[in-house]
């Protein structure tokens, strides 16, 4: 395990300088297209899925070329296109100017360090949040999930697939779903508690190493540990900063003045509310556990230094007598008798026995010595 954490360490550091890739951008003029993230820009697939509230009103459709997007004409009520990775930019102009679309949401969904947040715009609203997941080495990573919503439509822009929605996904093809039946508002309700559910799985997992770490550091203390617990309070503060703004999103869209939610989709966004506020009390107790392993660890560290100066006192207690016995007999006067008995040593040697022997079963008796 701890191979593990030492692993995860090591790519932590890269992560974070990849995440300055933003000032590639510094005097850029405002609208101008250029992907800027953390992670390289995967190659860009499309998915359009239309629906109607009967059984038979669904269509899934993958672009892979821009001419396909150019074609398409809507058959149903409702639909939600879906973006994978944000490659190309050509794609992203042709969805923009389709769906009329402000360059400057086009450039906050290429710069995908964006806090989450919701403005509104003529004929729908832009939504960003934050998408949590743990990757191999166990390090707390994200994405950005960028939502247009319409009145009938929804646009999502991901950086990479993740599979999160796929459920979704599985609901809609089912023609007795509530997804179909409720249209695109209670579809980008659907998400957004996705979103948040992710924070639930990310958040038991964190906890669990919590756990795992505060029983490693009680057995033995390893130096290893409290730069595991260093990197566990910047993953709690890197869940801190996607739930506090994702509270005020939702906040924003149950109150929904634009009118882009039914009431009794708002009712469901209330229920994601409250979620992320149980999340937020959530985060921040379990920072007050890191916090306290900190504490944890410098106070055993603390106990076993006192513990090892107060065995060193010992000895040295226990010796300085007989050092001072040992100088007193090694100064090498004539005039000392005893050194003339034929047993002086051999008293001399008994007599430091007993002296350190008894200091040593003084201590012992006061549980100086363990």
């Amino acid at each position: 395990m701890a191979k593990r954490r030492r692993d995860a360490r090591s790519t932590d550091h890269p992560r974070r300088v990849k995440a300055h890739l933003k000032a590639s951008k510094a005097g850029a003029a405002p609208g101008f297209l250029q992907y800027v993230g953390a992670h390289e820009a995967a190659p860009t697939l499309a998915t359009l899925i239309e629906f109607g509230a009967n059984s038979g009103e669904f269509i899934e459709t993958k672009f892979t070329a821009l001419e396909q997007g150019r074609e398409f004409k809507p058959t149903f009520g409702n639909y939600w296109l879906n973006l994978h990775g944000l490659g190309d930019t050509e794609l992203l102009k042709l969805i923009g100017r389709r769906f009329r679309l402000h360059p400057l949401v086009l450039e906050d969904i290429l710069n995908t360090q964006q806090r989450p947040k919701v403005e509104t715009y003529p004929g729908y609203l832009f939504i960003t949040a934050r998408l949590m997941k743990l990757d191999d080495d166990g390090v707390v990573d994200s994405e950005q999930i960028s939502l247009v919503v319409g009145h009938n439509f929804l646009l999502t822009f991901q950086e990479k697939p993740t599979g999160t929605f796929e459920a979704i996904r599985e609901s809609l093809r089912n023609g007795e779903s509530q997804l179909r039946k409720f249209g695109t508002d209670y579809l980008v309700y659907a998400l957004l508690d996705k979103v948040v559910d992710r924070y639930f799985a990310v958040l038991e997992q964190v906890g669990e190493r919590v756990d795992n770490l505060e029983d490693e550091i009680i057995e033995s203390l390893d130096p290893q540990q409290m730069q595991e617990v260093q990197y566990l309070r910047r993953s709690m503060q890197a869940l801190k900063r996607g739930l506090w703004p994702l509270r005020e999103v939702i906040n924003i869209l149950q109150r929904d003045d634009a009118d882009f939610f039914k009431d009794e989709t708002q009712l469901y966004l209330r229920d994601v509310y409250d979620h992320t506020v149980q999340l937020i009390e959530s985060v921040e107790a379990l920072r007050d556990v890191v916090s306290g392993l900190q504490d944890i660890y410098l106070s055993l560290q603390s106990q076993n230094m006192n513990t090892q100066m107060r065995t060193l006192t010992v000895f040295t207690i226990i010796f300085s007598p007989l050092t001072l016995i040992a100088g007193i007999y090694g100064m090498n006067f004539d005039n000392m008798p005893e050194l003339h008995w034929q047993y002086g040593y051999f008293i001399v040697l008994a007599l430091m026995g007993l002296l350190g022997s008894g200091l040593g079963l003084y201590f012992w008796s006061r549980r100086w010595i363990e």
